[in-house]
Parts: structure tokens; C-alpha cells; sequence
């Protein structure tokens, strides 16, 4: 067994999707459970979106109940008052509190993307927020695509993106279309690159091999080992698809797709946008396309690997250095899940 590859047992650190966005008002509050974390997820009412574990320190009332004040939250049981920074600021009964007299965890957050993130370490994260490389530095114009779920552990998933051997074997192209080279950014961060060439072996891929100057556009960029981007489409126009996973207790997988591109200006600027958005919409199709009823049944054990598989071994390789936390024996015997 891996340490940190497909391993239900432990969270690897990183960023994960919570929710939707527009799927919380200003002083909503929502319970959410991630993995193993009951939290609550409330909007304040500058609009700024806070993440607290879920349960008072008086009584363990869910917060769930209380309502938004301010920048803060308050309990419904016996009103007291929670800041932003998870601190008890206000007993309704007391005149006075003592510093640390009570507080929750609160957890870091960041709104991109049209979603909700959290991020689940008790380290800093890292300066650069997951995104598709060639949108680094630009303003960008994303839609979210499908929610999913996938009868296997999020590493698993990532693994298709990047497996050359299934490209020939369940999307029919030929052998030599696609050669994937690893290039690692950081501990957190490692990218594949296609250096494949378009095969000209029948009058329909000479006609499509007119659009790429080398070789097929084909590259991805993966963090943490739940969070993932692809970018694909020919030279003149490059698609951007976001993947976001993660694994449920009982060691599935929760996705969302999100489709990104650089945002344009203008009424026809965001036509043009919408009609991206919609073409990589038919692109994450595609990839999906004959692979759903594999992370239905897959129990995935790598026994004889071949070369083929070098770049599925250096993304495992890859994520046994990640930063990881054990789950409690009460959560891997639990599988129930709260969903938004």
C-alpha cells in the first residue's frame, strides 16, 4: 500500500471545492461535510465568505442554526457570538469575556473560479492558486461545468488524464500520438507535457494535423493530487478545463468540472467567452467519454508496470512527497455525507 497514493486513510494538504458560489447569499450559512470536517460555510454581510468547524464551544450547537452578524456568527443556542477569526467575542449572559475565553476553528478560504475553496492544513498555503499555466497573470472567465462522482479514490481519476495507453485503447488514437513528458514544479505542483506529433496516417487526421505546428496541444497541471487542469485545443485557440476532486470518507470521489478561458471584453467579448465555455464543455465530454464505467469498478493495483506507464509511476512518485494528515478510526468507519 502507498502512503499518500490512493489511500483513504489520509488528506493529503491542499485546496478543496466546498461549493458554488452563487449558491451562497450574503448571511447564508450552510453545513457542509468535506471528508472527515463538519463545517459551517456562511457569507458575512461585506460579502466576504468564512469557513468555521461546525460546532459552538459551549454545547456544540451546529451553527448551521445560528444566524450572521456582521463579520461574525451567532449561535442559535445560547446566542453567543463568534468574529471571523473563529473567536468567542460575546456571551449574552457575561458582561465581560477574558481573552481565549472560547473559539472555533476557522478555517482559511479563497472565492475563485466561481467557487468556494478551503484549505485544509494547518500550514500556509502557497502563494500561487491552482490554474492553468497559460492563464497565469490574466483575467479570467470561467463557467462550472458538471458535478460527479466516481466509485474510486480522486488519485485514481487524475490518473486517466495522464494514462497514454488508454488514449490508444479506449479513445482510439494511434500509438504514436501521444508521449508524455513530467516536469515537477514544486512539492505541491507537477506538470505533463504531449510531445506527441498529429499521426498522418488517414486524410482525417492529415486535415486536422493543419492546426498544430508540432505536436497536439495536450498539457495538464496537477496540485496536490485532487485538483488538476488540462489544456488542449489547436494553436489558434486553446481550451482550459479544470478538474476539482475530493474524496469522500469512505475513500470516492466528489468532482467539478470548471471551464476556464482568458475573459474578454465587451457584449461579443462575452459571447465569445460563453461560446469557449461551451466547446470546452463538449472537449471535458469527450474526455469522459467510455471512462465513467471504469471508476465505477476499478480496484486499482498496479502490479506490472511497462513503459507505457513511466508517466502514471512519476505522478504517484510525485504525490508520496505530498503533506498529509490521518484520519480519525471514527471517520474511515463512517461513510455518510452531507452534500450541497
Amino acid at each position: 500500500m502507498y502512503k499518500v497514493f490512493n489511500n483513504s486513510e489520509i488528506i493529503t494538504e491542499g485546496w478543496y471545492w466546498v461549493l458554488a458560489s452563487n449558491k451562497l447569499k450574503r448571511k447564508q450559512i450552510k453545513a457542509v461535510k468535506i471528508i472527515d470536517k463538519e463545517l459551517a460555510v456562511f457569507r458575512t454581510e461585506s460579502g466576504e465568505v468564512k469557513i468555521f468547524d461546525a460546532y459552538c464551544a459551549h454545547m456544540g450547537a451546529h451553527f448551521a442554526e445560528g444566524k450572521v452578524e456582521g463579520e461574525g456568527l451567532r449561535c442559535f443556542f445560547h446566542h453567543w457570538k463568534y468574529y471571523s477569526n473563529g473567536e468567542c467575542i460575546q456571551v449574552p449572559c457575561l458582561n465581560s469575556l477574558v481573552e481565549g475565553f472560547a473559539s472555533v476553528k476557522s478555517w482559511k478560504c479563497f472565492e475563485r473560479y466561481g467557487m468556494i475553496w478551503i484549505w485544509l492544513s494547518e500550514k500556509e498555503p502557497p502563494e500561487a492558486f491552482p490554474q492553468a499555466p497559460e492563464l497565469e497573470g490574466k483575467e479570467v472567465f470561467s463557467v462550472l461545468g458538471n458535478k460527479f462522482f466516481k466509485n474510486c479514490h480522486p488519485n485514481v481519476v487524475m490518473i486517466n488524464a495522464i494514462d497514454e495507453q488508454h488514449f490508444h485503447s479506449v479513445h482510439n488514437m494511434p500509438n504514436t500520438s501521444l508521449k508524455m513528458r513530467a516536469q515537477i514544479i514544486n512539492r505541491h505542483n507537477i506538470h505533463f507535457h504531449n510531445e506527441g506529433k498529429v499521426p498522418k496516417n488517414n486524410l482525417i487526421y492529415k486535415l486536422f494535423g493543419l492546426f498544430y505546428k508540432a505536436q497536439w496541444t495536450y498539457s495538464l497541471s496537477y496540485w496536490f493530487g485532487n485538483l488538476g487542469t488540462v489544456t488542449f485545443g489547436p494553436d489558434v485557440l486553446h481550451l482550459y478545463l479544470m478538474f476539482a476532486l475530493r474524496p469522500t470518507a469512505d475513500g470516492k470521489t466528489e468532482g467539478q468540472a470548471i471551464y476556464l478561458n482568458e475573459k474578454r471584453k465587451g457584449f461579443f467579448g462575452w459571447l465569445f467567452n460563453w461560446f469557449i465555455a461551451f466547446i470546452t464543455f463538449l472537449g471535458d465530454q469527450y474526455f469522459g467519454m467510455g471512462d465513467t464505467k471504469v471508476f465505477q469498478t476499478i480496484k486499482f493495483n498496479l502490479q506490472r508496470p511497462i513503459p507505457l506507464d513511466k508517466t502514471v509511476l512519476t505522478y504517484i512518485n510525485h504525490l508520496e512527497e505530498q503533506y498529509f494528515t490521518r484520519l480519525p478510526e471514527a471517520t474511515k468507519a463512517s461513510t455518510s455525507q452531507i452534500t450541497v
